[in-house]
């Protein structure tokens, strides 16, 4: 056979790997936005380049998929609830302080569940795979309860943060819940009973 055929059996064999590495990375790509969505891009925008980025979140899948999170009992879900309803009702007298009580009532809910409770952006990172869609509500809500401690956040400010524990604490409650009548939704503290008489 001719040299110029040889050079483009290997040319032709080079090409396609090329390709192919290509599409692999792009179809994994494809799988990393379709499951972290938004966390997805927030990740590019902290991360030097696109490879750090979904190095990072390829990570954060191995790192949950080592960890056995565990479904609540339902007493624990009865439980919660009512501790969330008291949290909710603090509010309207005391927005500081239930603020401080959602973050630990989050947290005790996580802990509970299997999350490992080393530091927040771990956390963050942890919860980012299995809710993707609350994770930036879960940062917001904490950046918050970090204000409250120095008394830096306004009232609308931790009306905001109780809004995004709650869409967090919602998901961890009702996210592999027995049935459907713990999957309930909880009132905002602005729609708190002693509020709404006001």
């Amino acid at each position: 056979m001719a040299a110029w055929i040889w050079i483009l059996i290997v040319v032709g064999i080079i090409a396609l790997g090329v390709l192919g590495y290509a599409l692999s990375r792009q179809q994994r790509t494809t799988g990393l936005r379709k499951q972290f969505g938004a966390e997805y891009d927030r990740t590019l925008d902290t991360r030097q380049n696109k490879r750090a980025a979904e190095s990072d979140l390829r990570d954060r899948t191995k790192r949950r998929a080592k960890m056995e999170v565990r479904p609540l009992s339902e007493a624990s879900l009865h439980r919660y609830a009512n501790e969330w309803s008291n949290v909710q009702a603090q509010f309207v007298d005391q927005p500081t302080e239930a603020v401080r009580s959602a973050d630990g009532l989050v947290h005790r809910v996580m802990n509970e569940r299997g999350y490992p409770m080393d530091n927040f952006d771990s956390e963050a990172d942890l919860i980012s795979v299995d809710h993707p869609g609350v994770v930036d509500n879960f940062r917001s809500a904490h950046n918050v309860f970090l204000q409250a401690q120095s008394q830096q956040a306004t009232t609308e400010d931790l009306r905001s943060a109780m809004l995004h524990y709650r869409s967090l604490f919602d998901e961890l409650l009702v996210s592999e819940a027995p049935s459907s009548e713990d999957t309930h939704r909880f009132e905002s503290p602005a729609d708190t009973p002693s509020e709404r008489r006001a």
